[in-house]
């Protein structure tokens, strides 16, 4: 039996305290995210949110799923939102603001969604070095880089990355991983394994 020091009273504390933070820090900035995201969006009326909270925010998931469903379903609605972006990408001074906005969110959500087609990546030849990313544009002709491709290479810990355009042939699709799996290895720093469930390093026993 070890012989109880201040030392090794400190480091079992120490060590229990940053495994209770691994367990209740991801929980709570989750709650923390959820929390204030409901809350900003109540406030929009606040009167009412005071009266009944959460109506607000239920009420613009709701409208927002209705839009979204009118606009894919029916020639109407089609009609007035194709309208209404021709619109919006012609004004001057709106169209700077609205045209990256709707290209960067139709890359993650929607029916054009662009990162879903995760490769590997040769970003060194001498010593070889591949990197994981998302093949964006599958040629590059327009801008004079004939079997040339685009590729999004999303930074780990961080919701920000970097473009890079590379030959056709430093590039190979991934295989035996979802996108969403390798958005997860990437962002993680591969701690999360090749399967959206693994992980390489558990927590010490």
């Amino acid at each position: 039996m070890k012989k109880l020091t201040f030392e090794n009273i400190a480091n079992f504390f120490l060590k229990n305290f940053f495994q209770g933070l691994v367990i209740i820090g991801p929980i709570g900035l989750t709650i923390f995210v959820i929390w204030y995201v409901v809350t900003s969006i109540d406030n929009i009326i606040p009167s009412l949110a005071k009266e009944i909270p959460g109506l607000v925010f239920i009420s613009t998931i709701l409208c927002t799923a209705v839009l979204g469903y009118l606009g894919n379903k029916f020639v109407v609605g089609r009609f007035f939102f194709d309208a209404m972006d021709r619109l919006l990408e012609k004004t001057p001074g709106v169209k700077h603001i609205y045209t990256p906005t709707k290209d960067v969110m139709s890359s993650f959500v929607g029916d054009k969604k662009k990162f879903n087609h995760p490769v590997w990546v040769k970003t060194n030849e001498n010593p070889e070095i591949w990197r994981i990313g998302f093949l964006t544009q599958k040629e590059m002709a327009d801008v004079e880089k004939h079997n040339y491709v685009a590729v999004y290479l999303p930074h780990s810990y961080a919701i920000s990355g970097w473009v890079i355009v590379t030959e056709e042939k430093n590039i190979k699709p991934v295989v035996g991983m979802t996108a969403a799996s390798a958005m997860k290895f990437a962002v993680s720093g591969g701690v999360a394994g090749f399967h959206s469930d693994d992980n390489i390093f558990k927590a010490p026993e």
